[in-house]
């Protein structure tokens, strides 16, 4: 195994295909406040707080991700599991939230208009 010299710090872009880019956009911005990319460097791109983050792959099959026509699902963290998904709710988004509390935190799902998967995660407080 070659040593490790340099690691990436982190996700600098998530880029996808949609078939309504736009509305897309506007979508994640109302519905949970992803800033899209600047149209300008004098504008302020979308900060993400800094915590822990899954890289995982899946299996092609995975229930998890959805139909096999859809080959991702991103993971965002929320501070209030409750809060955000009782807006998301009112705003006519379904959202299934998982019963179980696990030791890591507790989650909820819902899709975007695509299709695509969104898992919102509220991690355990710092012990």
């Amino acid at each position: 195994m070659v040593p490790l010299v340099e690691r990436v710090t982190g996700i600098g872009g998530f880029f996808f295909r949609a078939r309504d880019p736009e509305a897309l956009k506007v979508w994640y911005h109302e519905r949970l406040g992803v800033t899209p990319v600047p149209e300008s460097y004098d504008e302020e791109p979308w900060r993400q707080q800094e915590g822990e983050t899954a890289f995982a792959p899946f299996e092609s099959d995975s229930e998890m991700i959805g139909p096999p026509e859809h080959t991702w699902m991103i993971n965002f963290r929320v501070g209030d599991l409750d809060a955000i998904v009782e807006q998301l709710r009112a705003a006519g988004e379904e959202v299934d939230v998982d019963p179980e509390r696990y030791p890591i935190g507790r989650f909820a799902a819902l899709r975007d208009p695509e299709g695509n998967g969104i898992q919102l995660w509220q991690p355990m407080a710092a012990r």
